[in-house]
């Protein structure tokens, strides 16, 4: 009988080689299992992970409820439980999958907010263009408002990663999967001027580094850096509502669905393994036309 710790680290170990999950997923998954099987052990006094059943996963289930945790984060907690159990049959650990008839709770849809075509364009003029640290900003939103990708992929960008001459950026996703995104005549511009006027202005006499983004000290942008500059700028723009560093990605998606987008094209330039995540944008942009149409339509 394999210690059910060393199970989980045989598990974590399979997400970060096989899977390539990120640092902050293996966290979570970590942390989400660790509190799982303390307590098997501590509560239910389960050892041997051959003996789990369903009802000890609901008992398991019910106790984060009792503390308050949200049906979201109850939701991840099964996510993990159940690949974990799907692993430990795979690898014949265990016998059979106690997770089979495991429902997900219900989940109230939060419709992210997204900006109005005005805030972006507000948005990208706020940065201060005599300066290279604002011609680096400006080519950081476009870039980040042209292809919707995430931040942490933002900051990762190589320099040969970013073709302005081709009009393409190739970005790596979650689990390290490339894709290929065109960029806008504005995108192109805004990099164009950030390599030729501003990225050696920042590097000077710093050691050389293979980042696009880099910051005053010529390193690559860090993931805080970019938010924080994110923030400065929605607050010289007086954009009041709240932005996170996912909002120019829903902006993206939105835009690009409410101009008639294919779905499946969106997509793929997000990058989402399933088109059900996507399909979060259809929504938006039905509910952004519903409030124009209440708005402008004199019978609304």
């Amino acid at each position: 009988m394999k210690h059910s710790k060393d199970a989980l680290l045989d598990y974590i170990h399979f997400l970060q080689v096989e899977r390539q999950l990120s640092k902050n997923t293996l966290a979570s998954y970590q942390r989400d299992l660790e509190s799982y099987i303390e307590h098997l052990h501590t509560v239910q006094g389960i050892e041997n992970l051959n003996f789990v059943t369903r009802s000890n996963i609901l008992l398991h289930l019910d106790e984060l409820r009792t503390k308050g945790i949200s049906a979201r984060s109850i939701a991840r907690h099964i996510s993990a439980i159940r690949s974990f159990h799907q692993f430990l049959l795979r690898e014949k650990v265990m016998d059979s999958d106690p997770t089979i008839h495991l429902d997900m709770p219900q989940i109230d849809q939060k419709l992210p907010r997204v900006l109005t075509i005005e805030d972006v364009d507000a948005l990208i003029a706020a940065p201060d263009r005599s300066k290279p640290q604002g011609i680096r900003d400006v080519a950081m939103l476009e870039l980040l408002y042209a292809t919707g990708m995430r931040i942490s992929e933002c900051i990762s960008l190589d320099l040969n990663d970013v073709h302005v001459t081709m009009g393409f950026v190739r970005v790596y996703g979650k689990g390290g999967k490339e894709r290929i995104i065109p960029l806008g005549k504005s995108a192109l511009k805004a990099c164009d001027a950030y390599l030729q006027v501003a990225r050696d202005r920042l590097q000077g006499k710093y050691p050389k580094t293979d980042a696009f983004f880099i910051n005053q000290r010529g390193k690559r942008l860090t993931r805080q850096g970019c938010w924080k500059l994110l923030k400065e700028h929605a607050e010289k723009a007086n954009i009041k509502k709240e932005i996170t560093p996912h909002t120019l990605r829903h902006s993206f998606a939105t835009h690009l669905i409410e101009n008639g987008a294919d779905l499946r094209a969106v997509q793929e330039m997000l990058g989402h393994a399933d088109i059900s995540t996507t399909q979060i944008y259809t929504h938006i942009s039905k509910t952004r036309l519903s409030e124009v149409y209440k708005q402008f339509h004199p019978r609304a």
